[in-house]
């Protein structure tokens, strides 16, 4: 009877042993569904940043107010009728900041 119960055994670890770890086996799915989440999330990252760009673009193309906005903050560019006060930042003996009007 004990030699029945361990052969059945060794048969029943059989079986389970390539449901587990085989090929097609449950580690290799659940490796598989943590690997396709974090694909997932980085295409939601990618769509979102995208949609973001696309949404830049458009502005771009359709209003001044968005090229004037870019030239105004990525090279520090003016229109000819504004005035352009720079503040020095070193402060003097007095303890207060000069600032120097400049004319365009």
């Amino acid at each position: 009877m004990k030699r029945l119960a361990a052969v059945l055994a060794v048969l029943l670890l059989a079986i389970q042993w390539p449901l587990w770890f085989g090929r097609g086996g449950w580690m290799r799915v659940w490796d598989l569904q943590r690997q396709l989440d974090a694909q997932r999330s980085a295409n939601a990252e990618l769509d979102a940043r995208n949609a973001s760009q696309s949404a830049e673009l458009r502005s771009l193309q359709l209003g001044r107010e968005a090229i004037e906005e870019r030239a105004r903050e990525d090279l520090h560019l003016m229109r000819s009728d504004e005035i352009f006060f720079q503040q020095l930042s070193s402060t003097s003996e007095g303890g207060q900041s000069a600032s120097v009007p400049s004319t365009r």
